[in-house]
């Protein structure tokens, strides 16, 4: 099972505490995490990516920088995470080294099958539940709405929205390969 922090330093008390976190859920062996801090600077935000990057250099774990490749690729991160109306994939794969990898947020099927198709890595795909950490713009799928998604594709599906240490096996026997979240990691 894929476990993913999606960072929120507000929430987290400040950099220092998400730092803190971050490192917490890397010695957890969580898989990947991504820096989603969206207001930063370019120049705050490489230095938080490289911080964590540093935390992660001798683990499994692989820190994404959401949308921006350029920082992720001077920080050292392990790749790039994509909102749905982005660069496709495809396009942007071509200026990345080799080995970095690409996730896409997802809301319909059809966002799943455009992502695979245009060459995503994996997807975050919600919301499955009421988010707990901030208002969402779509109506919860729930388990049959996931299940329905992670079969209408081959890459891995990661459940998000509302997710928790109670509903996450539900999670997987739906179909997700993975949890991802804010608030499930930063508790």
């Amino acid at each position: 099972m894929i476990r993913y922090h999606i960072t929120d330093r507000r929430q987290a008390g400040g950099l220092e505490a998400l730092l803190e976190l971050i490192r917490s859920n890397i010695a957890r062996g969580v898989e990947m995490v991504q820096i989603r801090e969206k207001d930063l600077s370019g120049r705050e935000l490489y230095e938080l990516v490289r911080r964590a990057v540093a935390l992660a250099a001798a683990t499994g774990t692989r820190i994404l920088v959401n949308e921006r490749a350029d920082i992720a690729v001077a920080a050292g991160a392990g790749g790039v995470h994509l909102p749905s109306n982005a660069i496709p994939p495809v396009t942007l794969r071509r200026l990345l080294p080799p080995g970095m990898v690409i996730g896409v947020s997802c809301h319909s099927v059809g966002e799943l099958r455009g992502g695979e198709v245009e060459g995503a890595d994996f997807a975050v795909y919600g919301p499955v539940f009421s988010p707990l950490s901030k208002a969402s713009y779509s109506a919860p799928v729930g388990l049959k709405g996931l299940r329905e998604a992670a079969s209408a594709v081959r890459m891995p599906v990661l459940a998000l929205g509302g997710i928790t240490p109670e509903n996450t096996e539900a999670c997987i026997a739906a179909g997700a390969a993975g949890v991802a979240g804010i608030t499930l990691f930063q508790r």
